[in-house]
């Protein structure tokens, strides 16, 4: 179990310093985690720690150590090593504290292009033969190592023990990967101590993926014969990555009783390439879906061309980098995400983001699902637990082979063929203008970055535009790049129609028309996960920005961007030539496929290849303003209509807000021609009369509830502890996320609310500090509060307060049979939220 999650790496005197009867423990190893320690005390955001105890011996206390993903891309690295995945144990050598590296992951291995040294012409110019390609498996990553001579450590890639929260039921990956374990080793009549008595002695971690579609589906199934533990890595445990050759990794797994991991050798980097193109058009190998191979070879001479960029490893190293395939693997993972959407929502196409929804297979495939969740709901009991993924793409798969499965994509094609998806368009005019439509936070300038170094783009800021009457300037700035230019980037919000007319009127008039194509993140999931997401990303990028600085303490960053939010108009039709419907929620590698692909079939322009979109990735990773300024509080005066920035308040009440559209939600239940007459009526007056919630949260505790306790009293004392607990969330750089069922709709003739159910923390099991911090939190929450929780859908007029939907909620689980209160069971209705603060 964990014992403590470790932000600023802090050796604590708790931890057991175990006597090791082994001298070798490597000066260098013990430097690195050292080096690790001061890095964590200097910079928390950089390295994190967390402190387990060893399952096998709980005297045995384990550190995990956690990189910022996003920092593996910097050049030069800030991390002493690039190891992912690292586990550590303080011991005694000759009465000197030191440092062990237990279990050891693969160094973090870029996509071809992604870094300098990925390219095609630095791997040719620094590698050596041969070049093994294993498959990259579709599970989840497991470490094997030596705790003592006699005992194994089993671990995911941070963490182990056993699951907490909602993930206990499951097990935790650690677990799955300990079970197993057990069965291939009976299989071949060995056992744990032999195992742990091997590795000890070798120094190695067995690095496997774990495949268990009964455990938990990914993306690609695997069939009862490559269900379990893939071996694909014998790491030395050290501070340099140094691993064994496939052969011996695979003679391994057969005398332990491990699945082989798939490989093929190659004797140069043109026969890689040349292969993996070939699997690329189809995202199939031998007939297999497959997301991608990882390249393992070795560092030559790095001084063959010095114009070239060098490998950061010294010759001789173990070196690895990745070729991942798009298709079908990311297909199959949009149909996944909406199947999730649709059974939280309900079964209607309007309910999917427009982004998703770019694919004609997969606007089939939302159709074909809509209708087998209302055909049979009970397939899909389990699908939001991780099952039946598989079973529901296969079931469609096939169901597509049919004439009417053909008919309908082919229809679908059409289509979007017929709304301007098709570079024949390109007759009709002669420059382009793209247009993001979004709000700060989105990745609208990333995309645009790298689209600039992809096509050769013009691309202007706003944000770089400094002074009065930035507006005019920029769409000046735009004007005169389309002297030089045949496409520019009109890189601002845009979220006003104000701002599209000023770029339709700039271009009225020309000859050939200019077409105006927008990048369009529509307003079609709930705007508190927009919010989310928006303001997650502004503080994750840091100073790096012109104006827009994420507050850490105060959080004024989230304000602007709400603004943003609420003013924000809608593109309608006629006010572009044609629209790209981008994802909120994708990363910057999706979305940058997405855009694109869009200029691709648009404007006519040739595809680039793996090593030109990695090359763009590296580029706009790496990318910094032009123009710096004071960090300013508030929006540009032009993009808000109130400029003046508020007094801030404090909370009056603590609650979760829920990510979720209640109008668009609830709209699905009562189209149900079986939902009581009453509730239909009361749900039809609060949707005519504006009544419904347009900020549903669930309150946790309030103010009042305080001030109404007798001070020292058990229900004063219990409100205060709720209050502080809250307020540590929501002062957190960023808060855990939660889950909760909404089970019931509940309502009289003056309230009705949603009740909350199934309250958890969301997380991986790994104990990350987020985690672990909501775990906490949820343990402790009062029976008395947990058993009041509810959204407020809406009450009947101004008179009745929100307030009474508490009592409402409670009276009904008290007597449910009692004709005062309806109710209606809501089917799937999971809904995200973190603590926030409120004052309204």
């Amino acid at each position: 179990m964990a014992l403590s999650q470790d932000s600023v790496g802090s050796v604590t005197s708790q931890v057991h310093k175990m006597t090791l009867a082994r001298s070798d423990v490597s000066e260098e190893d013990s430097r690195l985690i050292e080096e690790l320690h001061a890095l964590s005390q200097k910079s928390p955001k950089l390295v994190r720690s967390s402190e387990y105890t060893a399952p096998a011996d709980p005297s045995i206390v384990i550190r995990s150590w956690k990189m910022n993903e996003f920092k593996y891309y910097d050049v030069p690295s800030p991390f002493p090593t690039l190891a992912r995945g690292l586990f550590t144990q303080e011991v005694e050598v000759d009465g000197k504290t030191k440092h062990r590296i237990v279990a050891r992951g693969y160094d973090k291995f870029f996509n071809i292009g992604e870094v300098p040294w990925t390219q095609w012409d630095s791997l040719e110019s620094y590698t050596q033969p041969p070049y093994t390609l294993t498959l990259k498996s579709n599970g989840c990553i497991i470490f094997i190592a030596a705790l003592t001579p006699s005992q194994l450590v089993i671990t995911s890639k941070h963490a182990l023990g056993p699951a907490k929260g909602e993930e206990k039921e499951k097990g935790s990956h650690a677990e799955a990967g300990e079970r197993w374990l057990r069965k291939h080793l009976s299989d071949v009549g060995k056992t744990e101590k032999e195992l742990a008595s091997t590795l000890w002695e070798k120094n190695w971690t067995a690095i496997a993926e774990l495949c268990d579609d009964s455990f938990e589906e990914h993306v690609l199934p695997y069939g009862p014969d490559k269900t379990g533990l893939h071996l694909h890595g014998l790491n030395a445990c050290s501070r340099a990555f140094a691993t064994q050759p496939q052969d011996v990794v695979d003679a391994f797994a057969n005398e332990w009783g491990f699945i082989e991991t798939r490989s093929t050798v190659l004797n140069s980097i043109a026969d890689v390439r040349s292969f993996t193109e070939q699997i690329g058009r189809t995202g199939k190998w031998d007939g297999e879906a497959l997301e991608g191979f990882v390249v393992r070879t070795h560092v030559g001479s790095t001084k063959s061309n010095k114009a070239l960029s060098a490998s950061p490893y010294a010759p001789g190293s173990s070196f690895f980098f990745k070729v991942k395939f798009d298709e079908p693997y990311m297909m199959y993972r949009d149909w996944r995400e909406v199947t999730k959407i649709l059974l939280s929502k309900g079964p209607s196409s309007g309910n999917v983001p427009k982004g998703k929804l770019r694919r004609p297979e997969t606007k089939v495939y939302v159709k074909w699902v809509c209708a087998e969740i209302k055909r049979d709901r009970s397939q899909f009991e389990e699908f939001n637990k991780g099952k039946g993924i598989i079973a529901t793409r296969e079931r469609f798969l096939k169901w597509m082979e049919s004439e009417e499965g053909k008919g309908e994509t082919k229809r679908m094609g059409d289509m979007l063929e017929e709304k301007g998806l098709n570079p024949q368009d390109e007759k009709q005019f002669g420059k382009t203008i793209i247009v993001p439509i979004a709000v700060p936070g989105v990745g609208k300038t990333s995309i645009a970055v790298a689209l600039c170094h992809l096509f050769g783009f013009g691309h202007t800021q706003s944000d770089d535009v400094q002074g009065k009457k930035s507006a005019p300037r920029f769409i000046k700035n735009v004007q005169e790049l389309l002297n030089t230019h045949d496409v520019v980037i009109a890189d601002k919000n845009n979220h006003l129609r104000q701002h599209r007319q000023q770029l339709r009127d700039v271009v009225r008039g020309m000859s050939p028309p200019v077409r105006l194509l927008a990048l369009n993140w529509s307003f079609d999931v709930p705007l508190s996960t927009i919010h989310r997401i928006c303001g997650d990303r502004v503080l994750e990028r840091g100073a790096n920005h012109q104006s827009l600085i994420a507050s850490t303490k105060s959080k004024e960053h989230e304000d602007i961007i709400w603004q943003f939010i609420r003013n924000a108009e809608e593109l309608e039709d006629g006010e572009v030539d044609v629209a790209v419907e981008m994802d909120w929620e994708e990363s910057l590698e999706d979305a940058l496929t997405r855009a694109a692909d869009a200029c691709v079939r648009i404007l006519g322009l040739p595809k680039p290849d793996q090593e030109q979109m990695g090359m763009a990735l590296a580029v706009t990773r790496s990318y910094a303003p032009k123009t710096t300024a004071k960090p300013k509080l508030a929006p540009k005066e032009e993009e808000v209509s109130s400029g003046k920035k508020k007094k801030e308040n404090p909370p009056r009440y603590y609650g979760l807000v829920a990510e979720i559209d209640l109008p668009l939600a609830l709209r699905e239940v009562f189209k149900e021609d079986d939902t009581p007459k009453s509730g239909k009526e009361f749900w039809e007056a609060l949707s005519s009369s504006d009544r419904v919630a347009q900020h549903p949260h669930v309150t946790l505790v309030h103010e009042r509830t305080i001030a109404g306790a007798k001070p020292g009293s058990e229900e004063h004392k219990e409100a205060q502890a709720l209050w502080d607990r809250c307020a540590g969330l929501h002062a957190v750089e960023v808060p855990p996320q939660f889950n909760f069922r909404l089970s019931h709709l509940v309502w009289n003739d003056r309230v009705m609310a949603a009740v909350v159910e199934d309250l958890a923390v969301e997380g991986t099991g790994n104990g990350t500090k987020p985690e672990v911090e909501g775990i906490d939190f949820v343990s402790k929450l009062p029976q008395e509060y947990r058993e009041a929780l509810h959204v407020t859908v809406g009450t009947r007029d101004k008179s009745i307060r929100p307030v009474e939907a508490r009592a409402l909620v409670k009276e009904w689980k008290k007597a449910k049979d009692d004709d005062r209160v309806k109710s209606l069971p809501l089917e799937g209705m999971w809904v995200k939220g973190r603590v926030k603060g409120l004052v309204q």
